[in-house]
């Protein structure tokens, strides 16, 4: 307190008692100045220019329609709008050659695999290809980085972890020994090392998050490129799997989530076993390390032997999961349709089934882990610290140990004549360092414990993702139809079947044996169809419901193979800047985007940039389908809404037209895709078509549209599978219509005697019964 009683002038007489105070004046005299307004403002100007300029709403709007731009390497670069700004992410498209050299690493499932998922050589094989095909690609990677940063952190944590135990028994040694000096230095050291502690687990959290969604988009785009396929792959059309949409979002993301999760989980406990073993053995002895190895194996066999299938429990959950989730997406997409049959209460009745079923299933897991959860708590705490006490208590108690702790053991020597109290503080470090670090080892065996349970969890999810990838990548190609020998549609010798519902069996290796398979499950629809179709021969197909005159669309477009031993299919391939084939199915398709991409569909708006046409060129096409008034009703063209439900389905039946007329394709194919309109539009549309040198595939019932056609193609529902193929307007056309006239006037010459009939069967119901 001497300092406080001496007088303040006397303090400034001191040059190194000034220095300080001038110091300090200094930068308060800097601080209020102007000096630091250039600074200042050369930083705002700095900050300024690398901060990309907030975006109007009309700006905002054109990077809504634009969403990518094209590289010139072949990448395309996405506009995200962000916080009214725009993100730009370079997306990579997966190569094909990719896929190709994948498809020996994904081979299909037997069917007892896929049931009971379990941790084995099949799960280490699945697990394998997902990584070092998918996941981590190449060793220089984002995601190997974001590993070894994680690594790193976790090694340093479990140095950090021994260095606090360690700083724990030596605070402990000198508050026993009353050493102020030395706990005051201990106490500075904890806050030092609390530092690093702190953010190293902060980081952990963060790498962890980082490689979980590192994963989950590497997965994720890889999923869509294989998907996502063109023709004539198309397997989102062809791969058969239920509830895809839980497979690639929720599975994705949960098995992202838990092997990065699991990755944490595994490698620190296993470190601190490690170290904290290699620290405990120096204390304990020969004899308290093997009694610590026979803790382990104890508690490992305890453990493993109270352990439920937790990997099949997690792959039924995910498909039930699946389930309830299509049903909601069903309702949902069938609204309007389930509203006209006021079907609310037995959709609801649906998925009330499908929740309970996933509600029962959940909690027979919360029931099967009460019993696991019960053992593993008493096993690792209540176990553990038992023996952690015991362990603890073998340097006492034997004399090896005792003489490195100072105690006196018959044997003079120089630790023998050492103060009583200093033994007593090496005791207190030792048992409080011990302790610590066998707390640590008890909570590092817990997370590897639970870890086993994530572990099996992850191998269900494994199973699902596997399942997954194997069947996009094993289904059997479709024969390319596609030539350009001449500009004509040729059809010889096809027969139009359906094909299996699951065409990714195992023995689906060869074209071959898919289509014998087919024939024999399904026979066909349509047998021996042969035709050859120029342009400007407009053909209209006819018959009755379930003829296959759907399928015959689903071969030219080249969905279906067509089956046959001599069975040839040939079109024209797509010119630049116009396709071959266009097919306008019966139910409209409205794609997710703005009133312009409807028209557009399925063209990017740089696409169509790039033909050159403007937004005057796509209101006359709104003109010629009778949807001039769309723009100005919907709020423009770059107008987002859901346009499943607001267009009506006429607008969405004339929409698909609009984009006939908007590609201008050499053959357009119209399955029954004017059914909404009126008959006077259709015809008008018809003409248009026909004026733009399209010819016409049309698939209807409506005789009015016969004359729009030159050929018309007959499918009888009679099981004969045959068909005939007539001109429109020739003599044996005439001829069919004058045979449909006689039999007409055969059928009304007849009128007058049912009309007879009728007043006959009239009177004998007018006669009143006898009353009783």
């Amino acid at each position: 307190m001497a300092i406080f009683s001496k007088p303040l002038l006397d303090k400034l007489k001191h040059p190194r008692s000034r220095t300080p105070l001038i110091v300090l004046l200094a930068a308060i005299l800097l601080l209020r100045s102007r000096l630091l307004s250039l600074p200042k403002e050369a930083v705002r100007k700095l900050t300024t220019a690398s901060r990309p300029t907030r975006l109007s709403t009309g700006e905002l709007a054109d990077v809504l329609q634009q969403v990518y731009e094209q590289e010139e390497d072949g990448s395309k670069t996405l506009l995200v709008p962000y916080r009214d700004r725009v993100s730009k992410v370079n997306i990579q498209p997966t190569p094909s050659s990719k896929f190709a050299s994948d498809v020996p690493f994904f081979p299909l499932l037997p069917t007892a695999s896929k049931a009971k998922p379990n941790i084995d050589a099949a799960f280490l094989r699945q697990l394998r290809a997902i990584l070092f095909r998918i996941a981590f690609p190449s060793f220089r990677s984002k995601e190997t980085l974001i590993v070894v940063a994680h690594s790193f952190f976790l090694v340093l944590r479990t140095v950090l972890s021994v260095a606090v135990a360690r700083l724990d028994g030596r605070i402990a040694r000198d508050l026993v020994s009353a050493d102020g000096k030395g706990f005051l230095k201990g106490l500075g050291l904890w806050f030092l090392l609390a530092i690093p502690s702190t953010y190293t687990n902060s980081l952990l959290r963060h790498f962890q998050s980082k490689l979980s969604l590192s994963l989950r988009t590497r997965l994720t785009r890889y999923t869509h490129d294989l998907y996502l396929s063109s023709a004539p792959d198309l397997r989102y059309y062809r791969s058969g799997l239920e509830g895809v949409d839980q497979y690639i979002t929720s599975d994705v993301e949960a098995w992202s989530e838990s092997l990065s999760g699991l990755y944490g989980n595994l490698l620190k406990p296993s470190l601190d076993l490690i170290l904290f073993t290699s620290q405990l053995s120096r204390s304990l002895g020969v004899r308290g390390t093997v009694l610590l190895f026979a803790n382990y194996y104890a508690t490992v066999s305890i453990l493993r032997a109270v352990t439920p299938a937790f990997g099949r429990l997690a792959a039924v959950e995910a498909k039930l999961e699946g389930e309830y989730r299509a049903g909601m997406g069903r309702v949902g997409r069938e609204a309007e349709e389930i509203a006209f049959y006021d079907g609310g209460f037995r959709e609801r009745d649906i998925l009330t089934r499908a929740y309970l079923r996933l509600i029962k299933h959940i909690n027979s897991i919360y029931k099967i882990r009460i019993a696991y959860e019960w053992t593993e708590d008493y096993v690792i705490k209540y176990l553990w610290s038992a023996a952690g006490y015991g362990l603890i208590a073998v340097p006492l108690l034997y004399t090896r140990t005792k003489r490195s702790l100072g105690i006196q053991t018959g044997t003079p020597d120089k630790t023998a004549s050492e103060k009583p109290e200093n033994a007593i503080a090496g005791r207190t470090e030792t048992y409080i360092s011990n302790r610590r670090l066998l707390l640590s080892l008890a909570d590092a065996g817990g997370r590897l414990m639970y870890a086993y349970k994530d572990l099996l969890e992850l191998a269900g999810l494994t199973t699902r993702l596997y399942t997954l990838l194997s069947t996009l990548h094993n289904l059997p190609s479709l024969p390319s139809h596609i030539t350009d020998a001449n500009s004509d549609i040729v059809l010889s010798h096809v027969d139009v079947g359906i094909p299996s519902a699951n065409p990714t069996t195992a023995d689906t290796d060869s074209k071959d044996v898919l289509e014998l398979d087919d024939l024999r499950k399904n026979p066909p629809l349509v047998k021996d169809l042969s035709l050859i179709l120029k342009e400007g021969d407009h053909l209209m197909i006819t018959g009755s419901n379930g003829v296959g005159k759907t399928s015959v669309a689903r071969v030219l477009a080249g969905l279906w193979a067509p089956h046959g031993e001599y069975a040839d299919v040939q079109r024209p391939r797509d010119a630049p800047g116009r396709k071959a084939v266009f097919v306008v199915p019966q139910r409209a398709y409205m794609v997710t985007g703005s009133l312009l991409d409807q028209i557009i569909y399925p063209h990017s708006y740089q696409e169509y940039l790039a033909t050159g046409k403007t937004e005057k060129d796509l209101m006359e096409i709104l003109e010629k389908v009778f949807l001039a008034y769309l723009p100005e009703r919907e709020g423009g063209w770059t107008t987002r809404k859901e346009w499943r439900d607001v267009l009506s389905g006429g607008e969405k039946q004339r929409m698909g037209m609009a984009r006939v007329f908007y590609h201008r394709p050499r053959y357009a194919v119209l399955d029954e895709c004017t059914s909404a309109v009126s008959s006077d539009v259709e015809g008008r549309m018809y003409e248009y078509a026909k004026a733009l040198g399209i010819t016409l595939i049309t698939i209807s019932l409506r005789p009015s549209l016969l004359k729009y056609h030159t050929h018309l193609l007959t499918l009888p529902g009679d099981g004969s599978a045959r068909w005939t193929l007539s001109q429109v307007g020739t003599a044996e056309e005439r001829m069919g219509i004058h045979r449909e006239i006689d039999t007409l006037e055969k059928k009304l010459a007849d009128v007058k005697k049912w009309e007879e009939r009728v007043k006959e069967l009239d009177r004998l119901l007018s006669v009143s019964e006898p009353v009783e």
